[in-house]
């Protein structure tokens, strides 16, 4: 089965018009997108929108041999023309099944929100899903039918692919593609490395795929250390790369502090902006987590990690940390990133990058800062990808 995608954008496209954001402003050549429409073999076209015949002949293809149009947008949108020859649009009850002539079979799939989703099997039993922008399915169960490929707005609504994946319908070898594209994401690289931590692509409009070959879904890391300073946005960075993945652990080091409201505040913002489905474990007992299998973890952070590792050995006493809390500390070190490199879990873990700033002002601050330098380069040496967070834009140390 071959999908031919038209277009990749919202229905307004991309750049949208007289928008003067940054993100319009570069999206050109290959980051233009016009409005999402899917041409499947030649014989069915999912979402009719404007210049539809004029993208099908720049990718090679003719919407002469169209004999189904279904529309899965909320709304039947601005009047379009239909082309000469072509069918009259369409839309599938939620829930029945449309058995078309050329082999296809297309079923209806019910959303959270306004729009229809569409599930084809092509005669080949290859399987892609459709799905409308700002929409999830709703009421998968578990052990679903696999999709060899799923076309979703997958960076508006990252947790659909989780409710996928949670279900069993994505895989490690389904062909996730983003569409309906907005300027949220400044195209190009940073939408590719966005996309890319979900295992997810974007293709350039009057791209021509073959369902079912994987060769190019991308490699999610199994273990990321996101750095950056106070404010940084490396936080927001750790969260949002497993938001394409059900239950999540997130491991809160800092614990509990009674009477700091401010305190306070932080945690209940950090948690209000996670994902319901994850869950929280407040420890800094960390190896037992990375040891077991089980749901990706997000730690957060390893700065209060080695401020609790320092309080258990007493490093802030010079005698102390002369006569063993050094070597204390660096067992615990080697403990820890022993257990990121055996680890199967996917680990995305966040610290504080630290050896930018002014000198400590005291012994004991330069042995925290010094310290803090040698965990985040022994941790970054286990993982895939390394990245550095400074004022919200993330830049690839490594991977």
């Amino acid at each position: 089965m071959e999908v031919t995608l038209l277009g990749t954008g919202t229905p307004a496209g991309l750049p949208r018009p007289d928008c003067p954001c940054a993100a319009c402003a570069v999206a050109l050549g290959p980051d233009a997108r016009a409005a999402t429409a899917l041409l499947v073999d030649g014989s069915l076209l999912l979402d009719l929108t404007p210049g539809a015949a004029f993208a099908a002949a720049r990718a090679g293809h003719s919407l002469g041999g169209v004999r189904q149009v279904l529309l899965s947008h909320p709304h039947d949108g601005p009047a379009v023309e239909v082309p000469a020859g072509l069918p009259q649009p369409g839309r599938v009850p939620d829930g029945r099944e449309l058995a078309l002539l050329t082999g296809h079979r297309v079923r209806a799939v019910p959303m959270d929100a306004p729009g229809t989703g569409y599930a084809v099997t092509g005669p080949d039993g290859q399987r892609l899903l459709y799905l409308p922008p700002g929409a999830a399915p709703a009421g998968l169960e578990e052990a679903s039918e696999r999709y060899d490929m799923v076309v979703a707005d997958i960076v508006g609504r990252p947790d659909a692919v989780a409710r996928l994946r949670a279900a069993g319908a994505v895989g490690p070898t389904t062909d996730l593609i983003a569409a309906h594209l907005d300027h949220d994401v400044p195209p190009g690289r940073e939408l590719r490395r966005r996309l890319a931590a979900w295992g997810a692509r974007a293709v350039p409009d009057g791209t021509t795929l073959t369902v079912g070959v994987y060769e190019d879904v991308p490699d999610v890391p199994r273990r990321t250390l996101v750095l950056g300073g106070a404010r940084s946005g490396k936080s927001v960075e750790a969260e949002r790369r497993l938001e394409g993945f059900p239950d999540v652990l997130y491991v809160a080091t800092g614990g509990t502090r009674g009477g700091d409201g401010e305190w306070a505040a932080r945690v209940h913002t950090h948690r209000e902006r996670r994902p319901g489905s994850w869950r929280t474990d407040e420890t800094c007992d960390l190896v037992p987590l990375l040891k077991e299998d089980g749901p990706p973890l997000l730690v957060d952070c390893l700065s209060l990690w080695l401020t609790d590792a320092m309080d258990a050995v007493d490093a802030w006493d010079d005698d102390e940390w002369a006569g063993g809390g050094e070597r204390a500390l660096r067992s615990r070190v080697r403990e820890l990133a022993a257990a990121v490199r055996e680890s199967r879990r996917t680990v995305v873990a966040v610290s504080n990058e630290v050896g930018s700033g002014i000198v400590p002002a005291t012994p004991s601050g330069r042995r925290y800062r010094d310290e803090l330098g040698r965990l985040n380069a022994a941790f970054a040496a286990e993982c895939e990808q390394v990245l550095l967070v400074v004022a919200g834009q993330a830049l690839t140390l490594k991977g």
